[in-house]
């Protein structure tokens, strides 16, 4: 019995030891932290509600009572992570190459207006507008690399500075009365102008109560994730992509394109940010405004990814849990609260999220510290049970009554 809890002591030890158990924990933890943080505020600003108004955010399309209306709002839900979710992979898989893709905003927001250019424009089918929007965008990705592949300029740097461009050139681009209707400041809706350009609901809307807004995007979604994870684990290119990202120099010198893999691996995430915007806007869930500022949306992929733990997978999760929060604040009762509360909590989950590395630093030392424990615990547990020696001289008791033994005889 002792022998099975310990095996089974031993399995959870090395469970809790593995990336993973600790990337979930942290992610956890800072759910948890901004939830509570958030709870606080509530508390402060109408005491005898709060508890009512963190429990619809929580529930979010659980807040209502007839099924129909859940699956509804279920669907919406799906359908606005999936460009977080993107988002999340871009700056993961440049991540993973020793990359910061803080870039993602522009590269998302120049893929919105091509998109859009194709579909109202152009009136191209659905799937065109999403390849055109991916190249775009991958393009964009591309000038960044080259500058730190050929001319080491700091990526960070070189994607703010292309953001703006980005932002720019797509408000001068949208700002055309064949793709904008002027007198509303936004773009068309593409239902009205060009239903073929419309990502295809393949029977999904019907699963979600006829949610005109859930379409083939958010199983795409899924895909490209799995495809992602595979790429970064299970292929050559991925080893060195992440050879690459830990020591540009050594990779160079083992025989890899340091500098290929750089420029690949900017285009590959600008692709993905591509995916983000054109699996958004060709859903006509939201129309383009001309802006003053980038599209949060690529800033918001960051955290996901973070608190994603800068897993493929992890990234899924966290992108619908951030929807679902912000998306559950719009149920609460407005007379006491700002729908806007939700946006606060997720602020500061995102902000959290700049500790996930930090807690699983902290994780990481307190296992350690419990092997270590063990291990002494075992040592002094041996010590105690080995045989003690009863005699002056260090003889056992048997080699005693041997030895008188013998004695007797003679």
């Amino acid at each position: 019995m002792n022998k099975k809890l310990d095996i089974s002591s031993k399995k959870l030890g090395k469970l809790t030891q593995t990336n993973s158990f600790k990337s979930i924990t942290s992610a956890v933890l800072c759910a948890v932290i901004g939830i509570i943080v958030g709870y606080i505020i509530l508390l402060i600003i109408s005491a005898p509600n709060a508890t009512k108004a963190i429990t619809t955010i929580l529930k979010n399309f659980m807040y209502f009572k007839k099924p129909k209306q859940q699956l509804y709002y279920f669907g919406s839900t799906l359908a606005k992570s999936v460009p977080l979710i993107l988002c999340a992979l871009s700056v993961l898989f440049a991540y993973k190459a020793g990359l910061f893709n803080i870039g993602v905003g522009g590269q998302y927001c120049v893929a919105i207006g091509v998109s859009l250019w194709c579909a109202l424009n152009w009136h191209m089918p659905w799937w065109a507008c999403v390849l055109m929007a991916a190249l775009a965008s991958a393009a964009w990705g591309a000038i960044v690399g080259c500058f730190k592949a050929f001319f080491n300029v700091n990526e960070v740097i070189a994607c703010i500075m292309m953001n703006w461009i980005g932002l720019y050139l797509v408000n001068i681009l949208m700002h055309q009365e064949s793709v904008m209707n002027m007198s509303l400041s936004e773009t068309f809706q593409i239902k009205t102008v060009s239903r073929g350009s419309l990502m295809p609901s393949a029977g999904l809307s019907s699963l979600f109560n006829d949610n005109e807004y859930v379409s083939i995007a958010i199983p795409l979604t899924i895909v490209i994730a799995i495809i992602i994870w595979i790429i970064l684990n299970k292929t050559t290119f991925g080893y060195e992509l992440k050879a690459t990202g830990f020591n540009k120099n050594a990779a160079k010198y083992a025989g890899m394109k340091e500098k290929l893999n750089i420029i690949l691996t900017m285009a590959i995430a600008g692709a993905l940010a591509g995916f983000a915007a054109s699996f958004y806007y060709l859903t006509d869930i939201q129309q383009w405004k001309t802006s003053s500022s980038v599209p949060a949306m690529g800033f918001n992929g960051i955290a996901v990814a973070f608190l994603g733990g800068l897993n493929p997978i992890g990234s899924i999760f966290a992108g619908y849990f951030i929807e679902h929060i912000t998306l559950g604040g719009s149920f609460i009762d407005m007379r006491y609260f700002n729908p806007q509360i939700a946006d606060l909590i997720s602020s500061i989950i995102i902000y959290a999220c700049a500790f996930v590395l930090f807690i699983k630093d902290i994780l990481s030392k307190i296992g350690k510290g419990k092997d270590k424990g063990a291990v002494e615990v075992k040592a002094a547990v041996a010590e105690n049970s080995a045989p003690k020696d009863s005699s002056p001289g260090g003889d056992s008791p048997t080699s005693n009554a041997s030895a008188n033994g013998a004695k007797g005889g003679e």
